[in-house]
């Protein structure tokens, strides 16, 4: 008699699960949503100077003031499974293999963590390198030398 409670306990336990896998089957998340996941995950990474998007994006971005982490992020999302391009602008002087390494791997965990949705690529597009900081420091550094 007991072990039919038992077995009855276990089929409404397995009952319960089978719902909620059913109820979260009708989620959908939004392309942008992962976008911007995926922007912040990538922004993070040392060597990475920004994002590297569109005009009209980067007037946005000044004008709101706001930063746009869905900035040069392209997403393919399907039910289970997206495709990510992350496209970067960065600093001078880093390994850019290091740094798309360390995006493509922050941006699979940082997605599939928050989204449970199975990332297949994440490519990353080097668009430009920058340089403008480093000049700086390397003026700096030539002055200094001139003094002494």
């Amino acid at each position: 008699m007991e072990e039919n409670k038992d077995l009855e306990v276990i089929e409404n336990k397995e009952q319960e699960q089978s719902e909620v896998a059913l109820e979260n089957a009708n989620i959908r998340i939004a392309d942008d949503v992962i976008a911007v996941i995926a922007g912040a995950a990538a922004s993070e990474v040392p060597g990475v100077s920004s994002m590297a998007g569109g005009f009209a994006g980067g007037i946005s971005e000044v004008f709101s003031g706001k930063k746009n982490f869905a900035k040069g992020i392209k997403v393919e999302a399907g039910e289970k499974e997206t495709r990510i391009d992350v496209n970067i602008i960065v600093e001078y002087g880093v390994r850019i293999p290091d740094v798309a390494f360390e995006i493509q791997n922050r941006v699979k965990k940082a997605v599939e963590s928050m989204t449970g949705l199975k990332v297949l690529d994440v490519n990353v597009h080097v668009q430009g390198v920058n340089i403008e900081n480093n000049n700086i420091e390397e003026v700096k550094t030539e002055d200094s030398n001139k003094t002494e």
